[in-house]
C-alpha cells in the first residue's frame, strides 16, 4: 500500500487526559506533515502522575494483531518509534515490528525512569529487555536517569564534564544506535543541555536549555516526536535537537505563565503552529 506522506508506527500508550504519549505524539507529527499510525500499548483514562486510580486497558495482544494486519495489506512505514512499554512481551512485539520493516528508521525513547530512579514497573529484567530494543535502534533519546540505567551505572547527580558527556554518548552508541540524544544533562559549566552524538559524522553536539522551576508530564514524548519529525523531514541531528528544544522552551514557558496545574501537561495547543513555520536554528554547539 503506497504512502503519499511519510508515516510513523508509534508504539506508545494512550492517556486520555494529561497531554502525554500518543495524545501529543499524533498532533506533533501531523503538523510536521507526517502520518502517525498509532499502535497503542494500553489505553488509560489519565496518565499515572497524580489523578488517583487510573482506568487502564492493556492492549498487549493488540500490538501483534495490528502488525499482522499491516503486513497483510502491505502497509509500509518510514519509522518505527517506541516509547513507554509495560512488559517484556510488549518489547518483543516492538522487535517484531522492527524486524518486519528493515528499511524503517528505528527510534527508541527508552522510557524507564526519571529523577534518578527507575519506574516501579521497570525491574532488572525489563531494563535488560529495553537494552535489547536499543541494540536495534538507529536513534535513542534517553534522559539522564535512563542513560545511567542503559549503561548499568549507579545514578550520579553531579554535573558532567564535556569529556564525561562525550564518553557516555559514545558508550550509548556502542549499544547499537548510530545517533544518540541525552536530555536534561547538567554540565560542569553549570548549564543544562541536551547533548547528542552522530556516529556517521563523529560529531558531538549540545543545545543549552532554559530552566523553568516546574516539571510537566509528556515533555519527553514531545521532544522525541519533534526529533523524529525533523529527521524524517531532512534535518540534521543537531538541528532536530535544537528544534525540539526550542519548541519545548516556548511551550513550557507559555504553560508556566498561566500557572496551570503541572499534572495537566504543557499547553501544546497554543504553540503547535510554531512547528509549521521556518525558523533560524543555529544555537547548537559542538562539544
Amino acid at each position: 500500500m503506497a504512502n503519499f506522506t511519510k508515516s510513523v508506527a508509534a508504539i506508545h500508550d494512550l492517556s486520555g487526559f494529561g497531554r502525554c504519549s500518543l495524545s501529543v505524539i499524533s498532533p506533533i507529527l501531523s503538523v510536521m506533515g507526517i502520518q502517525t499510525v498509532a499502535v497503542p500499548t494500553a489505553v488509560l483514562s489519565t496518565h499515572t502522575g497524580g489523578f488517583g486510580e487510573v482506568v487502564l486497558e492493556d492492549l498487549t495482544d493488540y500490538i501483534e494483531k495490528a502488525l499482522e494486519h499491516y503486513k497483510r495489506i502491505n502497509l509500509s512505514f518510514d519509522c518505527i518509534y517506541t516509547g513507554f512499554l509495560g512488559s517484556k512481551e510488549q518489547i518483543n512485539h516492538c522487535l517484531d515490528f522492527i524486524n518486519s520493516y528493515k528499511d524503517a528508521l528505528v527510534v527508541v525513547d527508552p522510557v524507564m525512569g526519571d529523577n534518578g530512579k527507575a519506574y516501579k514497573t521497570y525491574t532488572k529484567e525489563m531494563c535488560d529487555s529495553v537494552v535489547n530494543l536499543v541494540h536495534e535502534a538507529d536513534l535513542i533519546t534517553p534522559n539522564k536517569t535512563e542513560m545511567y540505567i542503559l549503561l548499568k551505572k549507579d545514578y550520579d547527580p553531579a554535573p558532567l564534564t564535556h569529556q564525561q558527556a562525550k564518553s557516555n554518548l559514545l558508550k550509548l552508541s556502542e549499544l547499537g544506535p548510530s545517533r544518540v540524544i541525552v536530555t536534561g544533562i547538567e554540565l560542569a559549566d553549570m548549564t543544562i543541555s541536551n547533548i547528542a552524538y552522530d556516529r556517521d559524522t563523529n560529531a558531538f553536539w549540545r543545545v543549552i536549555c532554559s530552566y523553568v522551576p516546574k516539571n510537566y508530564p509528556g515533555t519527553g514524548d514531545i521532544f522525541a516526536s519533534i526529533v523524529v519529525g525533523s529527521i524524517l523531514n531532512g534535518d540534521s541531528l543537531a538541528i532536530a535537537m535544537e528544534r525540539a528544544t526550542r519548541f519545548l522552551e516556548l511551550t513550557i514557558k507559555t504553560t508556566y505563565s498561566y500557572g496551570s496545574d503541572p499534572k495537566e501537561g504543557v499547553m501544546l495547543e497554543k504553540n503547535l503552529a510554531w512547528l509549521t513555520k521556518s525558523h533560524s536554528l543555529n544555537g547548537y554547539q559542538s562539544i
